[in-house]
């Protein structure tokens, strides 16, 4: 393996700032496609253990970390990093995007380096939305000058980020780079292109991770048969027409560098990547991901009570019993909402109350962001449906304490508030709807990613994890139509709470999850949520769960040996160690 000197790797980033501006979107990749090209004399330091090498500095790069998939995938990554360079001497850990949420700290490191890399967010937090609405929600002509206009603008801040980023990377000695989901999706176009140039003038290495790309529920009008769905990825494809704009994209999402490896999350992609992309074998592999020790954990009912305890504190701004604001109120005030997503819980009313330490409160749990392809607001009609059809309905009537909550733990993006919005409307239609009796007592809570309150040191609580996030649960609701894997049905199963999900797109993914193919004993056994109707039996089932505590044993024993079979942690760390060994090949 081949370092090199820090003097070259100045003059090479020089070499690129000082490289004349390209005007339109063939220049760009002109320039991309001249710097891949340079052969280099390396001014070399010799390192025979791949492990040494890259653990003097490993950098994981993204568009911003908070409490969700990929943040959190991104700890996992890094947790085997940690356990592989700390074996083999010192090390050092950084990760680098343009913000960090404080709710990280329950799942990163504390002397991993954060470095704040202004402008490289992504989709509508890319300074404000400006250069995505136009790259991709308005028609760009080939050839008009504000198409050449976005390609100078664009470069313009892709060298600005190569700039800021190459400087890290060679002051803090990193030799291997790790993106994640930033080559994948273009949801800022400028920072996969920084990373790019930065990368390939410095002889970076590369492991980009990939958890779902562009061309995943996305496709060009051209492409889509007669009635068909439109994508959710459909506006990366409006300008496929501007050839000079798509086939830079499509050269960096993703990008095929001599020191870059392609590491997806599925097969699917993998297959892809290779049958229609071109990419090598050698250079593309996959990922599974991992569960960690505290998910495979025996928990009570007091641990349970522990974990909605703490919670309440941060639903109710430090209050021990939870009081609801009114659905109406908080569609009103949702434009400030959003601006700080301070946690609530929602009623039909103001003022209702809910004890978390409850034994007659059951919570369904959706343990995702708000986001449209989530279908959220499903879950509402599915609750509805088993509050007037099921016999929870005579639980309900027989049992005056009884109260159910749907609690989404993730955030809203700030481009996704109209499947907020859509969500707010179907639970304010339904609580409109339902029976006076029961109507208060269904409630919805929205904690957005938070996992401690000011509170929590008066009662020496600590930090919520993702494992009492689940142990709060009764059931697991994740309706999703499309996922890169679907990690909420492996968690669920390892904490051994039933789920009830969708058979989500793409088919092959969903089935990996489950273990289809696998024997039984591997499979993970599901309530599969029905994409129309709720049916009598299905309504039966899950009413059976949530009241049958012998039901709800036989998902936590065979789950939990399932996923502790196939996502150990000591698995997951020996492929990433074979991951960077072959990378170190790659010269």
């Amino acid at each position: 393996m081949k370092l090199p000197h820090p003097n070259d790797q100045n003059h090479w980033l020089r070499e690129l700032l000082d490289h004349p501006n390209p005007s339109n979107w063939d220049e760009i990749t002109n320039v991309l496609q001249h710097f891949s090209a340079k052969k280099r004399r390396f001014s070399v330091q010799e390192q025979a253990d791949y492990g040494q090498f890259f653990g003097k500095g490993a950098a994981f790069i993204t568009f911003s970390y908070g409490i969700d998939g990929v943040s959190i995938e991104i700890s996992k990554y890094a947790h085997a990093l940690e356990n592989l360079f700390s074996r083999l001497g010192t090390y050092s850990i950084h990760l680098i995007g343009e913000s960090f949420q404080p709710e990280t700290s329950s799942i990163f490191g504390a002397d991993w380096h954060q470095f704040r890399l202004a402008g490289v967010d992504g989709w509508d937090k890319w300074d404000g939305g400006i250069w995505f609405n136009a790259l991709f929600r308005k028609k760009i002509r080939s050839r008009s000058k504000r198409s050449r206009c976005l390609a100078e603008e664009i470069y313009i801040q892709a060298i600005s980020i190569a700039d800021r980023l190459g400087k890290y990377l060679i002051e803090n000695r990193i030799s291997l780079l790790i993106p994640v989901n930033v080559a994948s999706n273009p949801g800022n176009l400028a920072a996969t292109l920084g990373i790019v140039l930065a990368t390939e003038a410095l002889g970076i290495y590369v492991l980009n991770n990939n958890h779902d790309f562009y061309w995943e529920g996305g496709k060009s009008l051209a492409e889509r048969d007669p009635g068909e769905v439109p994508g959710v990825r459909d506006h990366f494809f409006r300008n496929i027409k501007n050839r000079s704009l798509f086939k830079l994209i499509s050269l960096l999402y993703p990008w095929n560098g001599k020191r870059w490896l392609q590491v997806n999350i599925n097969a699917r992609q993998s297959r892809k990547l290779i049958q229609k992309y071109n990419f090598p074998k050698d250079k593309v592999f996959e990922i599974s991901t991992s569960i960690s020790d505290q998910f495979l954990e025996s928990y009570n009912l007091d641990d349970t009570k522990h974990a909605r305890v703490r919670m309440a504190h941060i639903l109710s701004n430090g209050k021990a019993i939870m009081h609801s604001i009114s659905v109406d109120g908080h569609i009103e005030r949702l434009d400030q909402w959003m601006k700080n997503q301070t946690p609530c819980i929602v009623g039909s009313h103001s003022e209702l109350t809910v004890d978390p330490r409850s034994e007659d409160l059951i919570i369904l749990l959706q343990p995702t962001r708000i986001v449209g392809r989530k279908r959220i607001a499903k879950n509402v009609a599915f609750i509805e449906a088993l509050l007037t059809k099921s016999r929870l309905r005579a639980d309900f009537e027989n049992n005056p304490f009884r109260q159910i909550v749907l609690h989404i733990s993730g955030p809203t993006p700030i481009e996704h508030k109209a499947d907020l919005i859509q969500v707010l409307r179907a639970y304010q239609k339904t609580v409109n709807s339902l029976p006076e009796f029961i109507a208060p007592r269904f409630l919805m809570a929205f904690s957005t990613g938070h996992d401690q309150h000011a509170s929590f040191s008066e009662h020496n609580f600590s930090p919520m994890s993702i494992e009492d996030i689940y142990r709060m649960a009764n059931l697991v609701v994740f309706p999703s139509s499309t996922e890169g894997r679907g990690l909420p049905i492996i968690e669920a199963s390892a904490m051994g709470i039933p789920i009830v999900c969708s058979r989500y797109q793409p088919k092959e993914v969903f089935e990996d999850v489950i273990g289809k193919h696998l024997p039984t004993e591997l499979q993970i056994q599901y309530i599969h949520f029905p994409e129309r109707k709720f049916s009598q039996a299905f309504l039966s089932e899950v009413a059976s769960v949530l009241l049958d505590s012998t039901i709800q044993k036989k998902y936590r024993t065979y789950n939990r040996r399932a996923v502790k079979s196939r996502y150990s942690r000591g698995s997951f760390n020996t492929k990433f160690e074979g991951l960077l060994e072959h990378l170190g090949k790659l010269d």
